[in-house]
């Protein structure tokens, strides 16, 4: 996929902006989540699922599918919202997300769609090599393994345990992509701990590198088609893309205190009408939002309890 053709860019654009809408209500609704890290990466998640990943949602298991590891699975709401959109399952079970018997907070592979069960970071790349070295072995040569990493989590000294092991034993169907931020939960990543100079990283670990914007469809999707089709030469591959946390929403953006929490109900439809602004999507209101009488529900309940 050297390109994309207009209707095709418009419909992932389109996609993009769906991923957010629904991970702005998932979050508003749960009063709890990320947006922050769920908007930096709706773009690549877009891409992954819409255009590269072999996927089937009548068969999420299949023997023969494509492996994705969200390492940084705070971003959940983003992968959930795409999984819906894709068919995995409703859309109506994304409004158990944070409940009892619901969608985790975290990910985990109950969720139908879902391959690795999340929590702590830095632990997705050592289990997508696991994968990678196991489809190795079997020779399946057409499968690949992608996993997402946070630039937070790369302080992590298992990430380049990992990321050894992967050179080691020539991972070429592994796939690598740093959702580059540039934020935290605390501040500026590079003013917390310089993760710094990360492309010489990552070579020097023996990966091949790809540099890319990663907002930008058209890019995005030449950086997969080469990982996938391309550059398989004896080299695990990893893709930078350099993120914005929190696009889309100017109150967001780059801004280490949307990293968490949920915003009011009045801020969230602000933040909806901002949206679809900067989209050119038609306003549409949420399908779903706590009413201050659930609020008072939730509170009487808790203070039974």
């Amino acid at each position: 996929m050297e390109y994309l053709e207009e209707d095709k860019l418009e419909e992932l654009q389109h996609i993009a902006y769906t991923i957010r809408k629904i991970t702005l209500e998932m979050i508003s609704y749960a009063k709890w989540g990320h947006i922050g890290g769920a908007f930096s990466c709706s773009e690549i998640l877009c891409c992954l699922y819409f255009c590269f990943l072999n996927v089937d949602p009548k068969n999420s298991k299949s023997d023969d599918r494509d492996y994705f590891v969200l390492s940084k699975a705070h971003a959940s709401p983003a992968l959930y919202a795409v999984l819906a959109l894709k068919g995995f399952f409703p859309l109506d079970r994304l409004y158990s997300y944070c409940t009892l018997k619901g969608l985790d907070g975290h990910t985990s592979i109950e969720c139908p769609g879902i391959d690795y069960s999340g929590g702590s970071l830095g632990l997705g790349l050592s289990y997508a090599v696991g994968i990678a070295i196991g489809l190795k072995i079997k020779e399946k040569l057409n499968q690949r393994v992608f996993c997402l990493l946070g630039d937070g989590e790369l302080n992590e000294g298992s990430v380049w345990e990992a990321a050894q092991a992967g050179a080691h034993y020539k991972l070429d169907n592994l796939v690598v992509i740093v959702d580059y931020n540039k934020v935290s939960a605390k501040g500026f990543i590079n003013d917390l701990m310089s993760i710094e100079p990360l492309i010489e990283k990552w070579k020097a670990f023996g990966w091949n590198v790809i540099e890319i914007d990663g907002h930008n469809l058209s890019e995005i999707c030449h950086a997969l088609y080469r990982a996938r089709y391309i550059e398989i030469k004896g080299k695990p591959i990893c893709i930078i893309a350099h993120t914005v946390k929190g696009k889309g929403i100017k109150e967001c953006e780059f801004n280490y205190k949307w990293h968490g929490g949920a915003p009011t109900i009045e801020k969230a439809k602000l933040f909806l009408k901002e949206l679809s602004e900067r989209y050119g999507e038609p306003y549409e209101d949420f399908k779903r939002l706590p009413s201050e009488e659930d609020d008072d529900n939730l509170k009487t309940v808790l203070e039974e309890e």
